[in-house]
């Protein structure tokens, strides 16, 4: 980030701590509709439309780390297998056999020069070129091969990091992430290892439980011991981005007396990424990557959560740690703690389970009839915003009307125009 961009950041958080309203330019949000949360119509739409034409993070080399390697990825729905080809490049298929349609992988990973569907001996190269069929006499002489290959899935990586789209028209991940890419640079995405990686059964929607993520508002109230001691809500800054992400930014309090704080320490021995910027060094900085990341980036650490779908009123939630070599010292895990019921079991960590800990009750609540619809605060604006990016996805003209949020945050409020900069200078000038 620029020096003027950083000033003009520190402008608005102290513009953002001395406001008494919302700002002249932002729109009054309407109610989002209850049956986003509780509806099957709705859901479907999501699992048909949103999560098949958005780019997933799916996992990171090191779980593919040779040529050879390959890993099942089913979080969406539809299997699929990574493989880390014999070329080098790594790509993404559909696991299912261009024969009777049985899966070509069934270990979970595994590492094989070839793919071989089980079923009847169908091989394919890592490359997804189908290149032997048992008893090929008994098909017919111009059985053609070469049109029976794996069907691939849209494979792209940013660093070390593997994502997969579904849509084969889908644009470029480096376009879908637009400017937050280039703030990324900064993370070194290209040099993070895999820490730690766990995943957890929520009986929420996902987006309850995405939402606790997405948000200020419930920091004084759901974490007064962890993170409201050390971030300034009333200085957040909200950015929101093309394509649904958007990012929060806030100071430590001005009261504290510690040099860089965020809302998680780094423990001792974590080595640090030495092209962070300031921001990255002394706030707590999260992104939201649509559909379904949240993470705090620093200098320390990229620990994104991850909130998967699995009906219309549960989620998984995979908490993951990434960071830097940390050489001998045991693999840092941001997220969890151990489980001294289980051997190798974890737990999630508190701060965590603050987050969560509404889930189940919150859910239960809205199927009541006394849930009716939504309103949202000026505050919340990343959640509104994300929303009107579901309706996008899904498409505005598939959305029933009952269902649907109004379009109301428009393209003024989106990176790189910020209403509010030109009401702070008025402010300053009046001053």
């Amino acid at each position: 980030m620029d020096p003027a961009y950083i000033n003009q950041m520190k402008r608005l958080m102290d513009w953002e701590a001395g406001r008494t309203a919302p700002p002249k330019a932002f729109p009054k949000l309407p109610d989002m509709p209850a049956g986003r949360y509780t509806s099957q119509e709705y859901y479907d739409l999501e699992q048909q439309y949103l999560w098949k034409k958005s780019w997933l993070f799916a996992a990171h080399t090191d779980e593919v780390p040779e040529p050879g390697c390959f890993m099942k990825w089913e979080q969406v729905g539809d299997p699929i297998i990574i493989v880390h080809g014999m070329d080098g490049d790594v790509r993404a298929f559909y696991n299912t056999c261009r024969h009777r349609g049985a899966p070509v992988v069934t270990e979970e990973k595994g590492k094989a020069p070839r793919l071989i569907c089980g079923y009847h001996n169908w091989t394919y190269k890592t490359d997804g070129t189908l290149v032997g069929v048992t008893e090929k006499q008994d098909f017919p002489p111009d059985f053609d091969m070469s049109c029976r290959n794996l069907i691939p899935v849209r494979c792209e990586r940013l660093g070390n990091l593997i994502f997969v789209n579904f849509d084969a028209e889908a644009m470029p991940l480096k376009q879908w992430l637009g400017p937050v890419w280039d703030e990324w640079e900064e993370f070194q995405f290209d040099k993070i290892k895999l820490a730690a990686r766990y995943s957890f059964d929520l009986n929420c929607n996902w987006k309850v439980a995405m939402e606790a993520n997405m948000e200020v508002y419930h920091v004084p109230f759901i974490h007064p011991d962890t993170v409201a001691p050390l971030v300034d809500s009333k200085r957040n800054v909200n950015t929101i981005y093309p394509n649904g992400h958007a990012r929060m930014l806030a100071p430590a309090p001005q009261q504290t007396d510690r040099e860089h704080v965020r809302a998680i320490d780094s423990p001792p021995g974590w080595q640090s990424m030495d092209t962070v910027g300031e921001f990255g060094r002394t706030c707590t900085q999260s992104y939201t990557m649509f559909p379904n990341w949240v993470s705090p980036l620093s200098n320390y650490f990229v620990p994104p959560l991850i909130f998967w779908p699995t009906s219309l009123n549960t989620t998984r939630l995979e908490l993951v740690t990434m960071a830097l070599d940390w050489g001998d010292a045991p693999a840092p895990d941001l997220w969890t703690v151990p489980d001294e019921s289980k051997p190798n079991g974890r737990n999630m960590s508190p701060i965590i389970l603050e987050d969560t800990q509404f889930g189940e009750m919150i859910q239960k609540s809205m199927e009541s009839d006394g849930f009716k619809s939504v309103p949202l605060s000026y505050q919340e604006a990343r959640i509104y915003s994300f929303h009107q990016n579901c309706d996008k996805m899904i498409g505005l003209n598939r959305v029933p009307e009952h269902l649907a949020v109004e379009q109301v945050i428009g393209d003024d409020w989106v990176y790189p125009n910020d209403p509010r900069v030109a009401e702070m200078g008025q402010l300053e000038a009046a001053e």
